[in-house]
């Protein structure tokens, strides 16, 4: 199983710059690009409730689940 994360789709749809969105949520470019990569093993709910919020949209929007076949 797998977790995709969608993170710089959605920042592109709403042209938001990763230095931009990593001021409005409060977290640094370091870690934003770990998440966006897809390399956190976690993320905090404040955390994903604050990307949702800059970016307008859900966190299904942002993390996909697929299985391994």
């Amino acid at each position: 199983m797998s977790i995709i994360v969608n993170l710089d789709v959605m920042m592109a749809k709403r042209k938001i710059s990763s230095g931009e969105l990593a001021e409005k949520i409060g977290i640094s470019q370091a870690n934003l690009s770990i998440l966006k990569t897809g390399k956190a093993k976690a993320i905090r709910f404040t955390t994903l409730a604050a990307i949702c919020k800059a970016l307008d949209c859900q966190p299904g929007d942002i993390l996909e689940y697929k299985t391994d076949r």
